[in-house]
């Protein structure tokens, strides 16, 4: 069973929603969120990278660091404290569930936003499928730490029940949204206030039939958020488990209504081959097609890649016996890539690492690709997603996936729910 827990949010006075919410802080550097904030005073921004505030000189010094000087982090929560005391946030009197529904021309996902539990995470309750970056988890420590707050919500999912999927959908048929706001990728967001302490108390039972929760986006702020937990736990030995940094905030959604996006690659060079060589050395794992048609090809199905070298595209067909198809790690085709051309064809060894290759959200689309060719990379490989299946199967199976393998879309914005913990 999986453990979740109202909370009483800091959340946008109403009518600023749109003005406050803002795309998770891993989405951008500090000079592009400097950028995405200017002229507006009520972006979360200033609290998630609240570097942008500094001068133009000391923030040319930051813009490339994970971990900043402890001045940055006091300004995150001067600023969120400034927001609070101005009005652009207010606090809930009372703990509640919140409904977050994201609307897209193509599909709509539905979540609840929780606190979820602390010990569920360390008892893998909550499974992983990724591995963190030590210097990312300090900057997000630190900044929770010092606000005191969960400032952005994590992305979990779950084998869908009727009766959660009942409980929300009634109540977001029956009543009016708080907030209703379309961003610039035209995704709708909708967010209603579950207050009624029967509903509250029915999600929390059907939740506890629930075995397993999934980290789909958000793995450096859950992890970063355990941390801050066992830190206060040693600070407060006497601790009884209903204190606040003992749940973290997420946002829970049916895995029958995600999908993942591709998660592409770019390689700097072809490991001093010249594209002819190359081909070669490559159709000893793949059947190579040229794409003759104009536009960029996707990949329509699974062990088919498509490639943009200097010369065009191509379409890729990975060969059998390249690799084992009962195993699902090595069968998705991230892994293949790895495994088969760019660990032995171009050297890319270890790709959380080699500076040679680069990743590209499937949200930038495959135009981005030939632009990074276009400019000078050497290759690029689009990839076919795997499935929210071979996710879950693969954290059942205490696997971890290749790095860069999944790219959740849409992103849960930051800014419309805090969970403050002290």
């Amino acid at each position: 069973m999986v453990v979740v827990r109202p909370f009483a949010a800091l959340r946008p006075t109403s009518g600023l929603a749109d003005k406050v919410a803002v795309l998770p802080m891993g989405m951008m550097n500090s000079e592009e969120a400097r950028r995405m904030a200017a002229g507006n005073p009520y972006s979360f921004l200033h609290i998630d990278k609240a570097e942008i505030d500094l001068p133009p000189e000391q923030y040319g010094v930051l813009s490339g660091s994970d971990v900043y000087p402890d001045e940055i982090y006091d300004l995150a929560s001067a600023n969120l404290r400034r927001f609070e005391d101005e009005g652009t946030l207010h606090q809930d009197e009372t703990p509640m569930f919140y409904i977050y529904r994201q609307q897209m021309p193509d599909r709509v996902q539905t979540g609840l936003v929780v606190c979820a539990s602390v010990d569920d995470y360390i008892n893998n309750n909550i499974k992983k499928h990724e591995f963190t970056r030590a210097s990312k988890e300090a900057s997000c420590i630190r900044l929770m730490d010092r606000c005191n707050a969960h400032t952005g919500p994590i992305f979990l999912a779950y084998q869908g029940r009727e009766e959660i999927t009942r409980l929300i959908a009634d109540w977001a048929d029956t009543h009016q949204p708080v907030y209703d706001f379309t961003t610039a990728n035209d995704v709708t967001h909708i967010i209603w206030v579950v207050d009624d302490m029967a509903v509250i108390a029915a999600l929390i039972e059907a939740f506890a039939a629930v075995e397993t929760l999934y980290v789909a986006d958000g793995h450096h702020r859950a992890a970063s958020s355990v941390e801050v937990a066992k830190l206060r736990r040693s600070e407060n030995p006497q601790y009884d488990g209903s204190e606040g940094f003992n749940y973290f905030l997420a946002t829970l959604f049916p895995a029958d209504e995600l999908r993942i996006m591709d998660y592409n690659r770019v390689v700097r060079d072809l490991n001093g081959m010249s594209e002819e060589a190359f081909l070669a050395r490559l159709a000893e794992v793949c059947d190579i097609e040229p794409y003759l048609c104009d536009g960029c090809p996707r990949p329509q199905s699974s062990h088919t890649i498509s490639m943009c070298l200097a010369s065009g595209w191509y379409m890729l067909t990975v060969r059998e016996g390249v690799f084992d198809p009962s195993d699902i790690m090595g069968r998705l085709d991230v892994s293949i890539l790895q495994n088969s051309v760019l660990a032995p064809i171009l050297g890319v060894g270890d790709p959380r690492t080699d500076e040679r290759i680069d990743f590209v959200g499937g949200n930038r689309g495959l135009g981005e690709l030939e632009r990074r060719v276009q400019d000078g990379w050497a290759v690029a490989f689009a990839m076919y997603p795997p499935s929210i299946d071979d996710l879950m199967q693969i954290a059942d199976n205490g696997d971890i996936m290749p790095p860069k393998s999944t790219w959740f879309e849409p992103k849960l914005l930051s800014g419309l729910f805090i969970h403050k913990f002290d």
